[in-house]
Formats: structure tokens, sequence, C-alpha cells
């Protein structure tokens, strides 16, 4: 049973084109061709990364945090209570106003009381400033070593200038050395980035991002068992420019530089609707539709490769709507947080849980700090 799904699997007509078999890409000459058995060491590279990281984030991005004054907001704790803490577990994290009256019934509490505990308890799971700024610093650090690596790998290439280039010779394509070392970081670390989504930053688009990071890593996959390799690194490179500017741009707005945050993330802006709205469907995604079929006939591959950049192109549509969202904020109001985030919400103090009147002084410092910003909006970025 297994050797038949083997079989099928590694079936030639899946993966090349008709009267191109897999003798055909032994290495020989000189010639070294993509193999899968290549990308065994992406697992050991992940789990390098993730270590890197881990020493990265503890003994550079945190005391360049403590540098510039990058602090974790005050959070105070919600009282104890085991029926809403069952409640916020096992049934909502933000009941309904019928639902806060069935548990004032259950706990004796007032409504304002039981809101107060739900935001309070909700604060307690998102992430504090300082661990945004160390997993922003991280990326960006990244993507821009990735992209620099990128770019030592294809600016000699013709194919980097002549997209029709992609596909001379195809599939028998030899492998370059810089071609698989930028694979393999890569996919190390998108991989990295799945094993890490439990403890990382949670944001509203969580979904979108495990969808990315899947069909980011069967795109990898796939493409350099294919020996699609050549139009696969043009797409990474493409990704990773305008990934900096992002990452950038939230280290900027933590450390309080408004005005250079908002100015990258409008540069940002630029980069990403040119390399993701410009470039990967009307310069790489037609490279991959129109110019394979002038020379062979369409196989399982051909339409693979295809699906997987169009699911692609669909999350940078729909990231792309929240980012001119941003956009418009940043240049026409005040931009607070990012559409993405799942943010921290405004707190109380206990006077005011109680009903009772803050000190004059507290009242005064509220009234001047809920004057810059809504309410229920934290000051950060994503």
């Amino acid at each position: 049973m297994l050797a038949q799904v083997s079989e099928f699997l590694w079936w030639e007509r899946l993966w090349l084109p008709k009267n191109v078999s897999w003798s055909d890409l032994q290495d020989g000459d000189g010639l070294v061709y993509a193999r899968p058995s290549h990308l065994y060491l992406a697992l050991p590279c992940a789990f390098a990364l993730l270590l890197v990281r881990y020493l990265f984030e503890r003994y550079l991005a945190s005391p360049l945090a403590e540098a510039w004054g990058i602090r974790d907001r005050r959070r105070l704790p919600p009282e104890p209570s085991c029926t809403l803490d069952a409640y916020f577990r096992h049934t909502s994290h933000c009941p309904s106003q019928a639902e806060v009256r069935s548990l004032c019934k259950k706990t004796s509490w007032s409504e304002r009381r039981v809101q107060v505990w739900f935001r309070r308890r909700r604060n307690q799971d998102r992430a504090g400033l300082r661990k945004r700024f160390c997993e922003a610093s991280w990326r960006c650090t990244f993507y821009l070593f990735a992209f620099l690596g990128g770019i030592l790998a294809l600016y000699d290439k013709p194919w980097l200038y002549t997209l029709r280039d992609v596909w001379e010779g195809f599939p028998k394509q030899s492998m370059l050395p810089s071609q698989y070392w930028y694979y393999l970081m890569e996919m190390g670390f998108y991989l990295s980035l799945l094993l890490s989504l439990t403890f990382d930053v949670k944001r509203k688009d969580f979904k979108e991002q495990v969808v990315h990071h899947i069909a980011t890593l069967t795109l990898l996959a796939f493409s350099w068992a294919s020996n699609y390799i050549r139009i696969g690194t043009l797409v990474m490179a493409t990704h990773d420019s305008a990934d900096i500017l992002l990452e950038g741009a939230k280290i900027l707005n933590y450390a309080k530089w408004k005005r250079s945050a908002d100015a990258m993330f409008v540069v940002f802006t630029l980069i990403f609707a040119l390399t993701r709205m410009v470039i990967l469907p009307f310069w790489l995604i037609h490279c991959t539709w129109v110019y394979p079929v002038e020379r062979f006939e369409p196989f399982f591959g051909y339409y693979f490769l295809n699906a997987m950049l169009v699911v692609l192109q669909i999350l940078h549509f729909y990231w792309g709507l929240l980012i001119s969202k941003m956009l418009y904020k940043c240049l026409f109001s005040k931009l607070e947080g990012d559409e993405r985030s799942d943010e921290e919400e405004e707190d109380r103090s206990d006077e005011e849980e109680e009903g009772r009147d803050p000190p004059k002084e507290e009242n005064q410092r509220r009234d001047h700090t809920t004057s810059c910003r809504p309410r229920g909006r934290a000051n950060v970025v994503d």
C-alpha cells in the first residue's frame, strides 16, 4: 500500500513536463539538480533559528528596548472568580449584554464589575509592548539579511532582468549553492514561525497568517522538488523587500518616534503596492502562467504552482485593504494601532470600578491621557 502511494506521489507526470523523466535529472558533468532530500535540513534549520531568535531577543532586543524606554503598561489583575474564569475559558471572552446579566445573577456582582473583570482578563492574555518590540526587531533583522542574501544570489543572473530566461532549459537547470542556502534559510524561517505560533503575538488575522505560512512552505517545497528554483528565488526576494520596512516602522513606533514611523510606513505602503500588487501578479505570475506553455504542455505541476501563487495573491489583496485603511488614518487622522492587532483595552482605577470619584490628580492625568487617544485602543502599532 505504501509503495503504491509513494509511486503515485512521485509519478513523473505530476512533477515534470511531458517527455521528461527523473532519469534525465541525474547529477553529472558538473551539474547538480535539486532533490527533495536536500530540504531535510529545513527542520533543524528552523530549530536553530528559534535558538538564534531567543538569544537575539534576550541579549540584543531587550537591552535595546530598555535603553529606549520601551516598557509594558501596568495591568491590574482581575478579581478571583471561579465562575467568570470558567466562563472565560470555555464559553466566550466577550460576553453579550444578556450574558453579562446572567453572570451577574450567578456571582451577585454588578454589571460594571463583571465587565471590568472581563476587560482585565482579556488584557492578561495580550502581549506586552516589549514582547511586540522584540518580535518586530527579530523579524526586521531576518528580513534584512534574507533580502540582502537574495540580492547576492540574483544580481548577476540573467533571469532577474529577462523573465523568459526563467524557463530556459527547464527543468534541466542546475542548482546553484546560493539558491540552496537561500531556500534553506527561508524555509527554516517560515517553519520556525509555524512552530512559534503558540507564543508569538496573536493578531486578528491569525488564521490568514497560518494559511500564508502553510502556502509559502508548500510553494517553496514544491518549487524545489519540481526545479522551479529560479522563479522561487524571485518570489522570495519580492516579498522580503517590503517586510523589512513594515517591521522597521513597528520598531520606530514602539520607540515613540512617531514621525519617523509614519514616514517609514508610507514608504512601506508604496513598496508593498509595487511588489505585491504590481510585480507579483503582472510580472511573476504572468511569467509562470504564460511563458511555460510556450515550451511545454501544461501538467499538474504547472497548475499547482500557479494555484499556490494565486492563494498568496489573494492574501496580499486582503492585507492591502488593511494597509490602505491604516495609510488613510496615518495621512488624514491619527494612526493609533495596527488594523490586524488585538489591542489592549483601557483599564480603570479601583475608585472608578466602585463608583467613587478618583483623586483630583488622577482625574487630571487621565483627562490629559484620554484626550490624546480614543478609549479602548492602546497607543501602539501591532
